[in-house]
Protein backbone atom coordinates (compact mmCIF):
# COMPACT_ATOMS: atom_id res chain seq x y z
CA UNK A 1 0.00 0.00 0.00
CA UNK A 2 2.86 2.61 0.63
CA UNK A 3 4.17 2.26 -3.27
CA UNK A 4 0.42 3.25 -4.12
CA UNK A 5 0.59 6.38 -1.64
CA UNK A 6 4.00 7.34 -2.90
CA UNK A 7 2.41 7.03 -6.33
CA UNK A 8 -0.30 9.49 -5.76
CA UNK A 9 2.22 12.12 -3.73
CA UNK A 10 4.39 12.39 -7.19
CA UNK A 11 1.00 12.52 -9.03
CA UNK A 12 -0.30 14.79 -7.16
CA UNK A 13 3.35 16.96 -7.24
CA UNK A 14 3.92 16.63 -10.69
CA UNK A 15 0.44 17.86 -11.80
CA UNK A 16 1.17 21.01 -9.20
CA UNK A 17 4.33 21.76 -10.78
CA UNK A 18 3.33 20.74 -14.18
CA UNK A 19 0.04 23.46 -13.90
CA UNK A 20 2.60 26.16 -12.21
CA UNK A 21 4.75 25.74 -15.09
CA UNK A 22 2.77 25.59 -18.51
CA UNK A 23 0.55 28.75 -16.77
CA UNK A 24 3.80 30.96 -17.56
CA UNK A 25 4.50 29.45 -20.90
CA UNK A 26 3.89 32.99 -23.62
CA UNK A 27 0.88 31.98 -26.06
CA UNK A 28 3.32 31.51 -29.30
CA UNK A 29 5.04 28.90 -27.50
CA UNK A 30 1.37 26.91 -27.56
CA UNK A 31 2.18 24.42 -30.35
CA UNK A 32 5.73 23.36 -29.97
CA UNK A 33 4.61 22.50 -25.94
CA UNK A 34 1.56 20.92 -26.94
CA UNK A 35 3.69 18.66 -29.79
CA UNK A 36 5.84 17.84 -26.72
CA UNK A 37 3.05 16.86 -24.09
CA UNK A 38 1.64 14.88 -27.25
CA UNK A 39 4.91 12.49 -26.96
CA UNK A 40 5.27 12.52 -23.19
CA UNK A 41 1.28 11.35 -23.00
CA UNK A 42 2.01 9.12 -25.70
CA UNK A 43 4.84 7.73 -23.70
CA UNK A 44 2.47 7.00 -20.51
CA UNK A 45 -0.22 5.54 -22.77
CA UNK A 46 2.43 2.88 -23.36
CA UNK A 47 3.66 2.74 -20.45
CA UNK A 48 0.33 2.56 -18.67
CA UNK A 49 -0.42 -0.27 -21.10
CA UNK A 50 2.77 -2.40 -20.62
CA UNK A 51 1.45 -2.20 -16.87
CA UNK A 52 -1.63 -4.28 -17.65
CA UNK A 53 0.56 -6.72 -18.76
CA UNK A 54 2.40 -7.22 -15.62
CA UNK A 55 0.95 -8.81 -12.72
CA UNK A 56 -0.50 -6.40 -10.04
CA UNK A 57 -2.99 -5.47 -7.60
CA UNK A 58 -6.42 -3.83 -8.34
CA UNK A 59 -5.96 -0.55 -7.34
CA UNK A 60 -3.17 -0.78 -9.38
CA UNK A 61 -4.95 -1.62 -12.37
CA UNK A 62 -7.36 1.07 -11.57
CA UNK A 63 -4.60 3.67 -11.16
CA UNK A 64 -2.82 2.46 -15.04
CA UNK A 65 -6.23 2.44 -16.10
CA UNK A 66 -6.73 6.73 -15.56
CA UNK A 67 -3.44 6.89 -16.80
CA UNK A 68 -4.06 5.57 -19.92
CA UNK A 69 -7.73 7.42 -20.26
CA UNK A 70 -6.20 10.96 -18.93
CA UNK A 71 -3.36 10.54 -21.40
CA UNK A 72 -5.45 9.63 -24.47
CA UNK A 73 -7.87 12.55 -23.47
CA UNK A 74 -4.06 14.85 -23.42
CA UNK A 75 -2.96 13.02 -27.00
CA UNK A 76 -6.54 13.39 -28.72
CA UNK A 77 -6.86 17.19 -27.63
CA UNK A 78 -3.67 17.88 -28.42
CA UNK A 79 -4.08 16.81 -31.74
CA UNK A 80 -7.17 18.94 -32.37
CA UNK A 81 -6.04 22.06 -30.79
CA UNK A 82 -2.89 21.92 -32.83
CA UNK A 83 -4.81 20.97 -36.00
CA UNK A 84 -6.76 23.87 -35.42
CA UNK A 85 -4.10 26.29 -35.08
CA UNK A 86 -2.38 25.20 -38.46
CA UNK A 87 -5.46 25.74 -39.89
CA UNK A 88 -5.42 29.14 -39.31
CA UNK A 89 -2.07 29.58 -41.08
CA UNK A 90 -3.34 27.86 -44.45
CA UNK A 91 -4.29 30.13 -47.43
CA UNK A 92 -8.08 30.22 -48.45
Amino acid sequence: MSDLLVMLVVFAASSAIGYALISKVPQRLHTPLMSMTNAISASTIIAALLLFSSKMDSPHKVLAAAAVALAAFNVVGGFTVTGRMLKMFKKQ
